[in-house]
């Protein structure tokens, strides 16, 4: 089976147990809750769950609820991200804050943060054992993912430009560490070795370092009819992503006086911005945070060496889609 057609077919029965749980008295809430997980998302966190318990010989059932616990935390983040950003749209579709309102997204945020937990504690197969580390990994990475949250707007706020290692160290928090646990639960699911436990960790992370540099090029370069956002719109927003900061650091002359011109500029016309992209295309960067990521993807690889048979092999498949997704 294609990494693809493993990713949709397990987000299906995904989808189907999220739908189960997100269910509940006012509705509204809930519709709220379930807004932006009915409206998009491949799922990738919990195919990661539900894919590392089976490299390790675990059972899919087993997996089932630490998988939508992970959903429901990455969808948690994405309703209060939303509302910190003032965004108006996701997936194509109004976010929560402005589909609902404001005290009933940020409830519905708390609703998906809870239930995760809850789907974990009560609705898991396992012993209260392997219950218990499950919780413990889960809401140490929610803890990072806020510390990670916090970075980013320091970073933001800062009018110095970032070092990639700054960088790289908040998106390790931010965007890599629910990657991460997702497979370490997955592990965990399977009632496996610590070192199992880390070695399936390590390829989240990793991944999810690739992940993320590889969604700051398509948020410069990206095409506005896939990305549903405008051409250069990290850039008209200010975000130091890397392609932007290492653009602005090899920049010289007017080719640097084109970015800055529009770099967090909201009102910057639509000739600039793709003038801005331009440069920026024109100064290799695209290649260079390309093989950035095949690195990050490479070390991913190596911690899945020691394993075999087809259920590795679309987890490392994974890898080639994440990394060569098109802009």
């Amino acid at each position: 089976m294609k990494g693809s057609d493993s990713i949709k077919k397990n987000a299906v029965l995904v989808n189907k147990f999220l739908r189960k749980e997100l269910k509940g008295e006012p509705k509204q809430l809930y519709d709220a809750a379930a807004h932006l997980i009915i409206h998009g998302g491949k799922r990738l966190r919990p195919y990661l769950v539900l894919k590392s318990c089976k490299v390790l010989g675990g059972k899919q059932s087993d997996a089932m609820a630490a998988a939508s616990s992970v959903e429901m935390i990455h969808n948690f983040t994405l309703v209060h991200d939303d509302i910190m950003d003032n965004d108006e749209m996701r997936h194509g579709v109004p976010t929560t804050h402005k589909k609902f309102d404001m005290p009933l997204a940020i409830l519905a945020g708390d609703v998906l943060y809870s239930k995760a937990y809850h789907t974990i504690s009560a609705k898991s197969n396992l012993s209260t054992n392997y219950t218990s580390q499950l919780v413990k990994k889960l809401s140490k990475a929610c803890v990072e993912i806020c510390e990670g949250q916090v970075d980013d707007i320091k970073l933001a706020e800062n009018k110095r430009i970032p070092t990639e290692q700054e960088y790289i160290k908040m998106i390790e928090k931010k965007t890599a560490v629910l990657f991460e646990v997702s497979c370490a639960m997955g592990a965990i699911c399977a009632k496996k070795k610590p070192k199992d436990v880390k070695n399936l960790s390590s390829f989240g992370r990793n991944l999810g370092i690739a992940f993320q540099i590889t969604d700051d090029l398509i948020g410069i370069m990206g095409d506005s009819k896939i990305t549903k956002k405008p051409v250069g719109n990290d850039i008209r927003e200010g975000k130091k992503s890397l392609p932007i900061l290492l653009a602005i650091r090899k920049a010289k002359g007017k080719d640097k006086q084109k970015i800055i011109k529009v770099f967090g500029k909201a009102n910057a016309s639509k000739k600039d911005v793709q003038t801005a992209v331009n440069t920026i295309r024109s100064l290799g960067i695209e290649e260079v945070v390309r093989k950035k990521a095949l690195g990050y993807a490479n070390k991913a690889t190596k911690s899945l060496d020691s394993y075999s048979g087809s259920n590795a092999k679309e987890m490392i498949s994974l890898l080639d889609f994440v990394v060569k997704r098109s802009l």
